[in-house]
């Protein structure tokens, strides 16, 4: 039940944020083709070839941390869960030192470890599980035991090929891969009253 959960993993990147990417044009800026995965396509290039694009993308995002903000019930919930004892982490395809820095200029760096947080350097990008198996490693715990809160496919795949419960926040509701995801909530907000009447 989600009440018991005590070990939380969490997307940065429109889950804790509000969402400023916009990934079309990234593509453009960066020559992928249009629908491309980002990552996937830049790891498919010779490190030669590669190696400017990911340096131009770590600027992008970058500047991209600068402009965002705390996503709706963010502070809240993880004040919440941190209270109760909760383990909290973070797997993005973000980096680690693009990920510390959004969370220090949104006010979140606080609650989290940073070998908790785990960037695509530090383990394949989502929706690989591996990232979260690690973190429930470092946790001492089985990935069963965890929890993949995130707003896109590929957090709630890795989730769901972990074994971690998921938890879908979509702003739009619209909800687009409900088989994929355990609890659906348009806001973090939401989350503390479903984990009080659990």
């Amino acid at each position: 039940m989600l009440a018991d959960c005590c070990h939380w993993i969490f997307d940065l990147d429109g889950t804790l944020t509000v969402a400023v990417h916009d990934f079309a044009a990234i593509r453009r800026e960066l020559a992928i083709p249009e629908g491309a995965d980002i990552l996937g396509h830049l790891s498919s290039l010779a490190p030669q070839h590669a190696q400017p694009l990911h340096e131009r993308l770590q600027e992008i995002e970058l500047e991209l941390a600068d402009r965002t903000r705390a996503a709706s019930g963010a502070h809240r919930l993880l004040e919440y869960l941190r209270g109760r004892g909760a383990r909290l982490g973070i797997l993005t395809r973000n980096t680690r030192e693009n990920s510390l820095r959004t969370l220090a200029l949104i006010g979140l760096d606080g609650f989290f470890e940073t070998e908790h947080i785990l960037g695509r350097d530090e383990a394949a990008p989502k929706p690989d599980p591996l990232g979260i198996q690690h973190i429930s490693n470092l946790w001492g715990v089985d990935p069963t035991a965890t929890v993949m809160v995130g707003d896109y496919q590929y957090d709630l795949q890795a989730g769901r090929s972990a074994g971690a419960l998921t938890i879908h926040v979509d702003a739009s509701r619209s909800f687009r891969w409900p088989e994929l995801a355990d609890v659906r909530v348009g806001t973090l907000d939401e989350l503390i009253p479903l984990l009080k009447i659990c």
